[in-house]
Protein backbone atom coordinates (compact mmCIF):
# COMPACT_ATOMS: atom_id res chain seq x y z
CA UNK A 1 0.00 0.00 0.00
CA UNK A 2 1.43 3.36 -1.03
CA UNK A 3 1.73 6.06 1.58
CA UNK A 4 0.65 9.65 0.98
CA UNK A 5 4.34 10.65 0.78
CA UNK A 6 5.04 7.97 -1.80
CA UNK A 7 2.02 8.88 -3.94
CA UNK A 8 2.80 12.60 -3.70
CA UNK A 9 6.40 11.79 -4.70
CA UNK A 10 5.33 9.56 -7.57
CA UNK A 11 2.99 12.24 -8.89
CA UNK A 12 5.73 14.88 -8.62
CA UNK A 13 8.31 12.62 -10.24
CA UNK A 14 6.01 11.95 -13.19
CA UNK A 15 5.70 15.72 -13.78
CA UNK A 16 9.43 15.77 -14.53
CA UNK A 17 9.46 12.90 -17.04
CA UNK A 18 9.15 13.55 -20.77
CA UNK A 19 6.76 11.38 -22.74
CA UNK A 20 8.30 12.78 -25.95
CA UNK A 21 11.83 11.51 -25.20
CA UNK A 22 11.36 7.91 -24.11
CA UNK A 23 14.97 6.99 -24.96
CA UNK A 24 16.45 9.42 -22.44
CA UNK A 25 17.33 8.35 -18.90
CA UNK A 26 14.80 9.72 -16.43
CA UNK A 27 13.78 9.38 -12.79
CA UNK A 28 11.42 6.47 -13.45
CA UNK A 29 14.22 4.51 -15.11
CA UNK A 30 16.57 5.46 -12.27
CA UNK A 31 14.19 4.15 -9.62
CA UNK A 32 13.60 0.95 -11.61
CA UNK A 33 17.33 0.39 -12.08
CA UNK A 34 17.91 0.12 -8.33
CA UNK A 35 14.97 -2.12 -7.39
CA UNK A 36 17.01 -5.29 -7.80
CA UNK A 37 19.61 -4.04 -5.30
CA UNK A 38 17.20 -3.21 -2.49
CA UNK A 39 13.42 -3.25 -2.37
CA UNK A 40 13.21 -0.20 -0.09
CA UNK A 41 15.54 2.06 -2.07
CA UNK A 42 12.91 3.09 -4.61
CA UNK A 43 10.60 4.03 -1.74
CA UNK A 44 13.34 6.23 -0.23
CA UNK A 45 13.93 7.99 -3.54
CA UNK A 46 10.26 8.53 -4.35
CA UNK A 47 9.00 9.32 -0.84
CA UNK A 48 11.86 11.48 0.41
CA UNK A 49 13.36 13.13 -2.67
CA UNK A 50 10.10 13.69 -4.52
CA UNK A 51 7.40 13.36 -1.84
CA UNK A 52 9.16 15.62 0.65
CA UNK A 53 11.80 17.77 -1.09
CA UNK A 54 10.60 18.25 -4.67
CA UNK A 55 7.01 18.75 -3.47
CA UNK A 56 7.91 21.75 -1.32
CA UNK A 57 6.60 25.19 -2.18
CA UNK A 58 8.94 28.12 -2.68
CA UNK A 59 10.80 27.19 -5.86
CA UNK A 60 9.38 26.53 -9.31
CA UNK A 61 10.23 23.31 -11.14
CA UNK A 62 12.72 25.28 -13.22
CA UNK A 63 14.36 26.84 -10.16
CA UNK A 64 14.59 23.46 -8.41
CA UNK A 65 16.22 21.99 -11.49
CA UNK A 66 18.73 24.87 -11.81
CA UNK A 67 19.76 24.38 -8.17
CA UNK A 68 20.07 20.64 -8.74
CA UNK A 69 22.15 21.05 -11.92
CA UNK A 70 24.47 23.52 -10.17
CA UNK A 71 24.89 21.23 -7.17
CA UNK A 72 25.55 18.15 -9.26
CA UNK A 73 28.18 19.87 -11.41
CA UNK A 74 29.92 20.95 -8.20
CA UNK A 75 29.87 17.37 -6.93
CA UNK A 76 31.04 15.95 -10.25
CA UNK A 77 28.28 13.35 -10.36
CA UNK A 78 27.93 13.05 -14.12
CA UNK A 79 25.26 10.34 -14.49
CA UNK A 80 22.90 12.26 -12.20
CA UNK A 81 23.86 15.56 -13.83
CA UNK A 82 22.92 14.19 -17.24
CA UNK A 83 19.58 13.02 -15.87
CA UNK A 84 18.84 16.47 -14.44
CA UNK A 85 19.93 18.26 -17.62
CA UNK A 86 17.26 16.15 -19.33
CA UNK A 87 14.84 17.15 -16.59
CA UNK A 88 15.74 20.79 -17.21
CA UNK A 89 14.60 20.52 -20.81
CA UNK A 90 11.50 18.61 -19.67
CA UNK A 91 10.44 21.48 -17.36
CA UNK A 92 11.04 24.15 -19.99
CA UNK A 93 14.56 25.36 -19.30
CA UNK A 94 16.32 26.62 -22.39
CA UNK A 95 19.80 25.66 -23.51
CA UNK A 96 20.86 29.20 -22.62
CA UNK A 97 19.58 28.87 -19.03
CA UNK A 98 21.26 25.50 -18.48
CA UNK A 99 24.53 26.61 -20.08
CA UNK A 100 24.35 29.89 -18.17
CA UNK A 101 23.92 28.08 -14.85
CA UNK A 102 26.91 25.87 -15.61
CA UNK A 103 29.12 28.77 -16.69
CA UNK A 104 28.13 30.64 -13.53
CA UNK A 105 29.65 27.75 -11.56
CA UNK A 106 33.16 28.18 -13.07
CA UNK A 107 34.58 30.43 -10.32
CA UNK A 108 33.22 28.13 -7.63
CA UNK A 109 33.90 24.63 -8.97
CA UNK A 110 36.42 25.19 -11.78
CA UNK A 111 36.66 24.66 -15.49
CA UNK A 112 37.08 20.86 -15.55
CA UNK A 113 33.75 20.07 -13.90
CA UNK A 114 31.89 22.77 -15.81
CA UNK A 115 33.37 21.62 -19.14
CA UNK A 116 32.32 18.05 -18.28
CA UNK A 117 28.82 19.40 -17.60
CA UNK A 118 28.76 21.29 -20.89
CA UNK A 119 29.78 18.08 -22.67
CA UNK A 120 26.75 16.42 -21.08
CA UNK A 121 24.52 19.27 -22.28
CA UNK A 122 25.75 18.59 -25.82
CA UNK A 123 25.08 14.85 -25.40
CA UNK A 124 21.57 15.44 -24.08
CA UNK A 125 20.81 17.88 -26.88
CA UNK A 126 22.03 15.39 -29.48
CA UNK A 127 19.92 12.61 -27.93
CA UNK A 128 16.89 14.88 -27.99
CA UNK A 129 17.51 16.04 -31.57
CA UNK A 130 18.13 19.64 -30.51
CA UNK A 131 20.56 21.87 -32.37
CA UNK A 132 23.43 23.63 -30.62
CA UNK A 133 23.24 26.81 -32.68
Amino acid sequence: MATDRYQRGLDRMMELVSTDHVNTFDHVKLVESYKSLDADLSDYIVSFAFGDIYSRDGLTQQEQTMVTISTLVALGTEPQLKLHINTGFNVGLTKEKIVGALIHCIPYVGFPRVLDGLTLVKQVMAERGLTEG
